[in-house]
């Protein structure tokens, strides 16, 4: 029974595609003041556009560190705000990599069967000094709106030139 399990476990080694590149470290997990930060360049961003969005930031664990909700904002976005940011730093990459891999379909359809991967733009982490400290996730209007959003709040944490 062994060996059988060893040798399926060879052949899903064998079979696994090589890893395009390592991925991100972690770091020392976003602070009150980084994720604040964020959050104060999402909400301008969204304000701006007028956009009623749900901001959240969490830690490398998917801990919530900040949120804000903006007026108007419909209820079920502060959920999925939360969702995306957690799926962005579990996973270390942003959700429009999953959502770009099921608009594939085939084999990617797959993504929907990985628990806790939200494959819906608008989560991103967050890297500080090439390590994720957390990741931002936002949600309330279209996905490509929300993921400008994001974008945004990740920005503000990024050196200026």
């Amino acid at each position: 029974m062994r060996v059988r399990y060893a040798l399926l476990a060879l052949a899903a080694f064998v079979a696994a595609p090589a890893p395009a590149q390592e991925p991100t470290p972690y770091g020392t997990p976003v602070t009150l003041d980084q994720a604040r930060t964020v959050i104060a360049a999402a909400e301008a961003e969204a304000k701006k556009q007028k956009w009623p969005v749900a901001i959240a930031v969490v830690d490398p664990s998917g801990n919530l560190v900040a949120f804000v909700k903006l007026d108007n904002t419909q209820i079920g976005s502060i959920e999925v705000a939360l969702k995306k940011a957690k799926s962005a730093a579990l996973f270390r990459r942003s959700t429009k990599v999953f959502e770009d891999a099921l608009a594939m379909g085939g084999a990617n359809l797959r993504v929907l069967t990985v628990p806790g991967a939200v494959p819906i733009e608008g989560g991103i982490p967050i890297v500080v000094d090439g390590k994720i400290i957390g990741a931002v996730g936002v949600s309330g209007v279209k996905a490509n709106e929300d993921g400008v959003v994001a974008q945004a709040g990740v920005d503000a944490l990024k050196p200026k030139p």
